[in-house]
């Protein structure tokens, strides 16, 4: 089919959800991304190409809970591919529905070379660091994806801020490749598969606010990383038990997560570990308080980050293929740039 008439370069992506929640890889038309490190790529498209980010991400094209992924080089020798996550308020360190989804696609798209069966690793280099996919792959066909993640550790547990509307409020502050706060829906009257969405967002938004200042985060490796980007509320069932716990996450300009999110599946596997909740290669079953979708996770391995004792965790997920999308702006379209109704 021919392009409708248009100005400048199309910008072609395909489109993929894991447990619901979108993920928007963009596969041409962006200028080049210049940079040594990912993270320095990072910090210039922050800075020089945001204007894209908004394109692709917010209406007409997008709506306000889109997320999405931009492939870029990676100055690690053993990474398959570096990529660069997007939201509707910037960009994120780490995103683990997204490496679920990416890890299928390099396959698909030939990003590894050989596929192997009965898997096909792929190393991504996100923001955050290394993360190794491990894709299910036989006859040609990609199946269910696993990952590895950088190390996460608990930052501070039983921390008291004071939320506005609710009073002092007790959280734990934990990171799985990005900084989360964790506390029970309970705490606010609420049920995270049950209480309406706006009242989650409402909650976790408040909380994620009252953290940002009153708490002073920093990671041993980066500056960069050193941020808090949401809340999950959870629905207090720490403790390990082979029936699935559910939780909702809510991050970036109040955005919510419809899968489990991998990255808080990350951080909550780590701060359950830490707290003796659970033990190594016990794997416990995540859900969705928006959609039902499930992650499972577990701890594989101790590690170090600085002085933080860390855990390697195994997530593991499905994604699927949505669609294909050609993009293209009108010089006199003055909406072409984007907006989000908030």
């Amino acid at each position: 089919m021919e392009l409708p008439p248009h100005q400048g370069d199309e910008l072609s992506v395909v489109d993929m959800h894991t447990g619901g929640e979108p993920l928007r890889v963009i596969v041409s038309g962006y200028p080049e991304t210049k940079g040594d490190t990912v993270l320095s790529k990072r910090r210039y498209v922050r800075e020089h190409l945001d204007h894209l980010r908004r394109l692709l991400m917010y209406e007409p094209r997008g709506h306000y809970d889109m997320y999405g992924a931009l492939i870029v080089d990676s100055e690690i020798p053993e990474a398959d591919l570096g990529v660069l996550f997007m939201h509707n308020e910037g960009y994120s360190t780490m995103c683990g529905h997204a490496v679920i989804a990416l890890g299928r696609f390099a396959v698909d798209y030939k990003l590894v070379k050989e596929p192997q069966s009965p898997e096909t690793q792929v190393n991504i280099h996100c923001p955050c660091g290394l993360v190794k996919a491990f894709v299910e792959y036989s006859n040609g066909t990609t199946g269910g994806v696993r990952f590895h993640s950088v190390p996460a550790f608990a930052f501070a547990t039983d921390v008291t801020v004071m939320v506005e509307g609710f009073g002092d409020v007790v959280v734990d502050i934990s990171y799985g490749g990005a900084f989360y706060a964790f506390v029970s829906a309970q705490r606010f009257g609420l049920d995270v598969t049950k209480s309406r969405t706006r009242d989650l967002v409402d909650a976790a938004t408040a909380v994620t606010k009252a953290v940002k200042s009153q708490v002073k985060l920093h990671h041993p490796t980066s500056d960069d990383l050193a941020f808090l980007y949401g809340t999950i509320l959870t629905d207090g069932k720490d403790a390990y038990s082979s029936d699935p716990t559910a939780n909702m996450c809510v991050f970036a300009e109040a955005q919510v997560d419809r899968s489990p999110t991998g990255s808080g599946v990350t951080a909550r596997v780590a701060l359950q570990y830490h707290k003796g909740l659970i033990h190594l290669n016990q794997t416990r079953t995540f859900q969705s308080g928006a959609t039902g979708s499930q992650f499972t996770g577990k701890a594989v391995e101790e590690t170090m980050c600085g002085d933080f004792k860390a855990v390697v965790v195994e997530v593991a997920g499905r994604a699927f293929y949505t669609g294909v999308s050609r993009f293209v702006q009108e010089s006199d379209d003055e909406l072409t740039h984007g907006f989000l109704l908030k």
